[in-house]
């Protein structure tokens, strides 16, 4: 996501957001957070109608584009990012992503018990079916034991 959508989202200025960030740029690595470039700025501009904001101005004029290219966000950024903001949103936010991780991590762990039943379940059918296998096996062998042609009894005329 890009600043500005974030923004919004929070309830906070772009501005804010964007100083915010870079107060706490350790806290983005790159696969967190990253600047978008010129270029790629101009491919997104084509894709949606962003050319002109309104600016924050009593006298409300109209700019041309933005002023500096826009962070863009992944998912790990968006959470990290709640966690730097102030605003009473992103605090409720990063409290629901912090009761999210808690309900995963007990899911997680319900999903271990549950993985090492199976395994053992798994184990044991196994043996099972391994034990069915040489039965069949030996079975098989005596029928072809019993199988052989035979020397006839009696007197043969050839």
């Amino acid at each position: 996501m890009l600043d500005f959508e974030l923004a919004e989202m929070y309830q906070v200025e772009t501005k804010n957001l964007k100083r915010a960030v870079r107060r706490n740029i350790d806290r983005f690595p790159y696969d967190f957070m990253f600047e978008i470039s010129e270029k790629e700025w101009d491919f997104l501009r084509c894709n949606f109608v962003t050319s002109k904001q309104e600016n924050n101005n009593s006298n409300s004029e109209k700019r041309g584009g933005i002023r500096y290219l826009p962070f863009a966000f992944t998912e790990q950024g968006v959470a990290q990012l709640s966690s730097i903001l102030n605003s009473s949103y992103a605090i409720n936010i990063n409290i629901s992503i912090i009761r999210a991780f808690v309900v995963l991590r007990h899911y997680i762990l319900e999903y271990a018990e549950l993985n090492e039943k199976l395994e053992s379940f798994m184990f044991e059918t196994n043996m099972q079916f391994n034990e069915i296998y040489q039965s069949l096996k030996e079975l098989a062998e005596q029928k072809k034991a019993l199988e052989k042609p035979r020397n006839p009894i009696g007197f043969v005329i050839p």
